[in-house]
């Protein structure tokens, strides 16, 4: 069972924003082997919003929407994230689903981005996302850009 959390970035607690700066180095940085500036300033800005999923106290799925200060601009999604003792059980569909819910409930009239890892296009197209860019490097990893209206 996962416990689902949605929090703009006010409502994080030192140890859940802890958590996700933990589960993000170990798969984006450690796994991936992609030395980048996770922590990008962008966290605790406006009104940014993280889902969390927990199971027995640890975090094991993670996604940050972001939100800029021009309307004008879509909201982004990104940081989506498995714990990899957690793969394999449909949690970044759950995950997914709870993020477009969020975009949804918060900024129903906003369209959303997201910078998808190239060989992940399959699983954000299931969510209504197509392509929008073509595929280019990001800190060593091939991206495509896709949006959703």
């Amino acid at each position: 069972m996962i416990d689902w959390q949605d929090l703009h970035h006010a409502q994080l607690t030192v140890p859940a924003l802890y958590a996700v700066l933990q589960l993000r180095s170990a798969v984006f940085v450690v796994e991936q082997q992609c030395p980048y500036q996770d922590v990008d300033g962008d966290d605790l800005l406006g009104d940014n919003r993280h889902l969390l999923g927990w199971r027995d106290g640890s975090l094991v799925a993670y996604a940050r929407i972001l939100k800029s200060a021009d309307e004008n601009q879509p909201l982004v999604i990104g940081r989506v994230i498995v714990d990899s003792r957690a793969r394999g059980e449909k949690l970044g569909y759950q995950l997914m689903e709870r993020a477009l819910a969020s975009c949804a409930r918060h900024w129903p009239e906003h369209s959303i981005y997201l910078g998808a890892q190239a060989h992940l296009q399959p699983f954000y197209s299931h969510f209504g996302f197509v392509a929008v860019t073509g595929v280019y490097d990001e800190d060593g990893i091939p991206h495509i850009g896709m949006a959703r209206g």
